[in-house]
Order: C-alpha cells, then sequence, then structure tokens
C-alpha cells in the first residue's frame, strides 16, 4: 500500500460510500488526536518516575504507582484509538462519507471494523501492550522484584509503547495542513525522541563498543529530527521540536526526582544511602543540544526551498549534522550532569565516529519514513 499517496479505495478493494476532508476540523478529530498524544505523554511521566524509583529507591512490584501512570498512558491512547475506529465504522456501514480521522481508512478483522490507519497503529500498540502487561505480572509472579530494564516483558512493553507513539505521529500528520495538525506533530516528535532509545538497552547483554543507550540517542534522536522538520515542511519546525524537547526534559527534571521521594515517603519507604547529586536518569540522557543541530537542519532545509537541491541528499546531510552533534556533545553533557564520573577524549571520538554512519542511516530512513505518514486530508481530498 502507497501511504504516501492514499486513494479512495479501502484497503480490501472495496469502495467506501465516500472518503473526503469535510469532518478534517471536527471535534472527534481533535479529541481523538490529543487523546492519544496524552496517553502517550502519561507514559513518559510514569517511565521516567519508574526509573527514578529504581534508582532512588530500589526494586519494586507489580502493582506501583508509576506502573499505574504507565498502563494508564496506554490505556487512554487505545480508548481514543477504539473510539476512533468505531465512529469511522459506524459512518461507513450507515452510508455516511467516512470522517477523515487520522490517515487513509482500512478494513480489518475480515473487513468488519473500518480503522483509520494512525489509530490502528496507536490501538495495536495499547493491545499489545495490555497482553505483554500480563507477561510482566507473570514475570514478577515467577521472580519477585525487578532489578533492570532489560527483561523479556519490559522490552515487549517498550515496543509496543513505541507502536503507539508511532501511530500517534501518524494521526497528526494525517492533519499537518491544519494548525492543530502541526502542534501536534512539534509534542509527539520529542516524546518519542525521549522514550526511543529506551528500547536499545535490550542489546546490553551484547558486547558493544558503545553503551546501547547512547547508540539509541544516536541514531533515534537525528531519525526523529529529521522525520519531523521533514513532514511538517515548514520554517522553524525542527526549533520548534527541539525547543518542546528541551522542555519535556526540564519538566521531568525536577518532576521525577520530587515524585520518587514523595512517593517513597507516602509508604514508609527510605532513599538509597549516597545518592549525593546524581542527575534524573531519563532526563539526563536527553539530547541536550540538539537545539545546535536544530538550527543546522534549518539552514539545510532552507537551501532545499530556496536553491532546489535534492531533497533526498538533504535529509541525509541534515541526519548527518545532527548524528555529528549529538555524537560530540552527548558525551560532554554526561560529563557535565556529572552522569559519567569521567570523561576521556577516546570517549568522545568513539561516540562521534559512530555517530557518522548512524547519523546516514538516520537521515535516510527519516526520507522513507516522512513518505510513509498519511497524506493531509485536503490532499486526498484533492
Amino acid at each position: 500500500m502507497d501511504i504516501s499517496a492514499p486513494s479512495d479505495t479501502i484497503e480490501d478493494g472495496s469502495t467506501p460510500t465516500a472518503h473526503t476532508a469535510t469532518s478534517d476540523n471536527s471535534t472527534a478529530a481533535r479529541v481523538g488526536a490529543w487523546g492519544v498524544l496524552l496517553g502517550t505523554a502519561v507514559t513518559l511521566i510514569g517511565l521516567s518516575w519508574d526509573i527514578q524509583w529504581h534508582n532512588d529507591v530500589g526494586p519494586d512490584t507489580f502493582f506501583t504507582l508509576p506502573h499505574l501512570f504507565l498502563y494508564s498512558g496506554s490505556a487512554i491512547s487505545g480508548f481514543a484509538s477504539l473510539a476512533m475506529v468505531f465512529l469511522a465504522t459506524s459512518a461507513q456501514r450507515a452510508g455516511r462519507p467516512v470522517p477523515a480521522l487520522g490517515g487513509t481508512p482500512i478494513r480489518v478483522f475480515g473487513s468488519n471494523l473500518t480503522a483509520p490507519l494512525g489509530y490502528m497503529v496507536a490501538g495495536a500498540g495499547a493491545a499489545l501492550f495490555l497482553v505483554y502487561g500480563l507477561l510482566d505480572m507473570q514475570w514478577h509472579a515467577i521472580y519477585g522484584f525487578d532489578a533492570v530494564l532489560n527483561t523479556p516483558s519490559h522490552v515487549a512493553l517498550f515496543l509496543s509503547i513505541t507502536l503507539t507513539m508511532i501511530g500517534s505521529i501518524m494521526v497528526f500528520a494525517a492533519h499537518r495542513d491544519h494548525r492543530w495538525g502541526q502542534v501536534g506533530i512539534v509534542l509527539a516528535i520529542p516524546i518519542m525522541i525521549t522514550f526511543a532509545p529506551i528500547l536499545t538497552q535490550a542489546l546490553d547483554n551484547l558486547e558493544l563498543p558503545v553503551d546501547s543507550t547512547i547508540l539509541g540517542v544516536l541514531l533515534f534522536g537525528p531519525m526523529l529530527l529529521v522525520l519531523g522538520a521533514a513532514a511538517l515542511a515548514r520554517p522553524g519546525a525542527a526549533i520548534a521540536i527541539a525547543v518542546a524537547l528541551g522542555a519535556i526534559q526540564a519538566a521531568l527534571w525536577w518532576f521525577s526526582p520530587w515524585a520518587a521521594e514523595a512517593y517513597a515517603s507516602s509508604i514508609g519507604l527510605p532513599l538509597r544511602d549516597g545518592l549525593g547529586s546524581r542527575p534524573p536518569s531519563l532526563p539526563a540522557i536527553m539530547p541536550m543540544f540538539l537545539i545546535v543541530a536544530a538550527v543546522a537542519v534549518e539552514g539545510l532545509f532552507w537551501l532545499a526551498r530556496t536553491r532546489g537541491f535534492d531533497p533526498n541528499k538533504i535529509v541525509l546531510a541534515a541526519g548527518l549534522v545532527t548524528g555529528l552533534v549529538v555524537g560530540v556533545t552527548f558525551p560532554l553533557q554526561l560529563q557535565f550532569t556529572h552522569f559519567f564520573a569521567r570523561l576521556a577524549l577516546n570517549d568522545v571520538v568513539l561516540s562521534t565516529a559512530v555517530a557518522i554512519p548512524l547519523g546516514l542511516l538516520a537521515g535516510f530512513l527519516a526520507g522513507r519514513f516522512v513518505r510513509m505518514l498519511p497524506a493531509p486530508a485536503t490532499e486526498v481530498a484533492r
């Protein structure tokens, strides 16, 4: 299926009664999109809180308040997606125009449901989160406390969360011809930039020359920044994404240690001894200097608009430049925040060397993924 150029035909080959952009500005379209985004934001808050809990307090069980945030976030996104699927299905069965809610509507479950593409992806992630949540509960029942993030059940949960975040970006991309859709992308991209490197912790058991989390930051940060700038295709997009990331980082930097300490105090648990001035874990690995790369990306896209440069080469160059900026500054950031006790020159050299191929890969993938995003409803209508 060519997502970049949706047709007026539903995926199974049947013809919908209508597929227009008349309800693109409807309340339902906005509520559904912001509902999915709210769920991903709640999940991110819960994850940052949970990681901080492990560091400041210790292992936990399945039923904790941070875990409740994690599961609530996926539930919010899942119910929002399900409501949009029911809305599209109801319209199709009643012979009314299928509303342009979040991408091309496709038939699923034996053509019994009509699901806008973005909501199908987000909802599938939420449903899988529920399944893997049961696996995680069983894991806790067998092995007790969790001490690390890279257990099989956690990795499965992280993959499902990622799928929901991808769906959120797709939903807003389908409405990026409207201001609220553009704002949604500016917020959805930083949420995923923050979360995505957690996935690479699944590689922690391998003998890698670079920490797996750093690999995630070097790949996903550049890829998602370039993806967002290319999808919005307007001046200032990359800078807006970087500023939003900085705002999320500042909020989590304050919230995570405060929430861990307040929750521990409320249930009578002490903090670990010797915590010192160690920074909050998740905010500390968010790339602080992405704004520098964003300025460079803006310059490259300006050249593409004014000089007619090849967009494929521009995204590659943007990925490379962003990768280099993150590769050089990230080890310095970890030293600055006292996340690493000591920084050696070879750490910077290695990080920069790895950033070159990963940056090029990030630019290449961003160019491919932006073509896969649902086209705005107004373009579909034309």
